[in-house]
Formats: C-alpha cells, sequence, structure tokens
C-alpha cells in the first residue's frame, strides 16, 4: 500500500468515526422530535422505532401549554438562571482580573480552594444549602435558588477569566495607568473589550450548567409555581400513566434556550474556553 493511499484510508476512517459519533449524538435528539409529533396512540401501538409518525400532528405543543403551566416554569427557570448567570459571572470576571493582575500572600492557596470547591459531588452539599436557605428565610424562593446557582458558577469561572486574562499582556495596564487611568476604568475600558470572547465563554458555561440542574431544583423548590422547567418535565410522569409525547414536547421546549445560545455563541465558547484552560 502507497503512502497515498494509506493517508486516504486513514482520512476515510477518521470519517466515518466522526459520521458515526454525530449519528449516535442525533439519535435521542431525532427520537425526541419524533415522538412529540405522535399520538399516545401512535406511541402505544407502534412497534420498534419509527422514522416518520403514521400521523404527525402539533396538537401536543397546543395541549401541553394549555394543560401545565409551561410559561411559569421557563420564567422560573429564566429569573434563577439568568440571575445567577450574570451575578456569577460579574464576580468571576472581577474576581479574575484581580487574580490575574496582583499578588499577594496566599494567592496559590486561594487558586487551589476555588479548584477544591468543585471536586465534592452535589449530593453533599445539598443539606448544608437547604440549612443556610432556611435559617434566610429563603427556602423555596427563585431568590434563594439563585444565590445557589451563582455559587456554583463563580468558582470555575474565576478559573476561566483569570486564564483568559493571563493571556492579555500587562503592558495594557502599565500603560493606561501612565495616561492616569484608575484601575477600575482599565478593566472596564480596556481589558475587558479584549476579554470578550473569554467573557462569552464563561457567560455560556455558567448557562448551560444551570439551566440544566435538576437536584438542587428539585430538593428547593417544592411549591408547583415555583419549580424550574428542568425539575416540572420530571412532575409530568406518574405512577399510572407516562405520556411521553407531552414529556418529549416539554423537553423541546426546554432544549430551545440552549440550543440557541449556544449556536450563537459557539465560536466564542470554542476560543474562550481553550484560552480559559492554559495554566501559567
Amino acid at each position: 500500500m502507497t503512502r497515498t493511499n494509506k493517508n486516504r484510508l486513514v482520512l476515510l476512517l477518521g470519517y466515518v468515526v466522526l459520521i458515526t459519533g454525530c449519528l449516535l449524538v442525533l439519535l435521542p435528539l431525532s427520537w425526541m422530535v419524533i415522538t412529540s409529533l405522535k399520538s399516545m396512540t401512535d406511541i402505544t401501538l407502534s412497534r420498534g422505532l419509527k422514522l416518520f409518525p403514521s400521523g404527525p400532528t402539533l396538537e401536543n405543543f397546543v395541549n401541553i401549554w394549555k394543560e401545565y403551566p409551561i410559561a411559569t416554569y421557563i420564567k422560573n427557570s429564566a429569573i434563577a438562571v439568568g440571575g445567577s448567570t450574570i451575578f456569577g459571572v460579574v464576580c468571576a470576571a472581577l474576581c479574575g482580573y484581580g487574580l490575574s493582575r496582583y499578588e499577594f500572600k496566599g494567592k496559590a492557596l486561594l487558586l487551589s480552594f476555588l479548584l477544591v470547591t468543585q471536586m465534592f459531588p452535589a449530593v453533599m452539599k445539598i443539606i448544608p444549602y437547604y440549612k443556610i436557605l432556611v435559617s434566610l428565610h429563603l427556602n423555596n424562593t427563585r431568590t434563594g435558588l439563585l444565590i445557589v446557582y451563582a455559587s456554583f458558577s463563580i468558582p470555575f469561572c474565576t478559573w476561566m477569566m483569570y486564564g483568559y486574562f493571563k493571556s492579555i499582556p500587562t503592558g495594557l495596564d502599565e500603560a493606561a495607568r501612565v495616561d492616569g487611568s484608575s484601575a477600575f476604568h482599565t478593566f472596564y475600558r480596556i481589558i475587558m473589550p479584549i476579554a470578550l470572547p473569554g467573557l462569552v465563554a464563561t457567560v455560556i458555561y455558567a448557562f448551560l450548567q444551570n439551566w440544566n440542574e435538576y437536584m438542587f431544583a428539585s430538593v428547593l423548590m417544592s411549591a408547583d409555581e415555583k419549580k424550574t422547567i428542568t425539575y416540572a418535565i420530571s412532575t409530568m410522569a406518574d405512577a399510572y400513566k407516562i405520556q411521553w409525547n407531552y414529556l418529549m414536547c416539554a423537553a423541546m421546549i426546554s432544549s430551545v434556550p440552549t440550543l440557541a445560545v449556544f449556536t450563537v455563541m459557539q465560536k466564542y465558547l470554542i476560543a474562550g474556553m481553550t484560552a480559559g484552560a492554559v495554566k501559567e
């Protein structure tokens, strides 16, 4: 086998692996879309995985919107996730900039501590978080869930912003100080525009992490009118009947914000996470 043919074979095998991987990833999504367009009769009587439903319908989306307060669930998720993302990313940007530009005792220990907080499984944190929120009278409130989600995001987002700020030359800060710029003005007007890809990547990471969170929402938000969309989907199935078409409709509605955000900001996410992963 010549070298050219060998390279072509390797390239062909690579494409086969990539296409197979894409199909495996798209299969659950395709099944979700197909099931959301089926009636319950079509689902229960069909055998195997049919590529197309026999009678596709959009009535499932209309019915689920009428029977369940989907708009309220999405609103709860948007408030908790949106607020925690903004608050967490602002804190992470300030902390990351300070850690990247200033030297002080205990800096290395602080950076290590931020990573240590990510090593504990989430189930270990539920009881402490619950007791803290109860003592503050914030249990079963969107504000309490917002604070919890923000605390999830800040440590790793700080590391992401720290890595990105480290890649920006400190000469820009020094030149700004010579021109009489304050530290905050330098951060806001000069450094942040340059760090925009890293900031966008951090926003996307925090948003995706918190939007898909289920365990804490199910424990901390017991009232029906306070449920998030991810928790509400799990409660749509009872012990006697599961409306698979309704569940898939709700899952599709829940997936729209994450797919939209990721599609629009994908290039910033890849560039920012790559830069934030470099440790100097």
